[in-house]
């Protein structure tokens, strides 16, 4: 993966743009920090359809079970 960085010297004024390929040790970061995404977004739609299978067993809607709650 390219990376892009860009640097601005307050001296000069001036801002200069470099791309250059990701080291070894970002793509392991990245690649951890995808996996973890993707596990948390696979935890937030089990929550999810649990819950609507709780609220459709017992046959009330969210703004009701929140009703019952408060």
């Amino acid at each position: 993966m390219k990376i892009t960085e860009k640097e601005f010297n307050v001296l000069t004024n001036k801002t200069t743009f470099t791309e250059r390929d990701e080291t070894a040790q970002e793509q392991t970061e990245r690649e951890a920090a995808e996996a973890k995404f993707a596990a948390e977004q696979a935890e937030t739609e089990t929550k999810a359809t649990a819950k609507a299978a709780l609220l459709t067993q017992l046959g009330i809607t969210e703004e009701q079970a929140k009703l019952l709650l408060s």
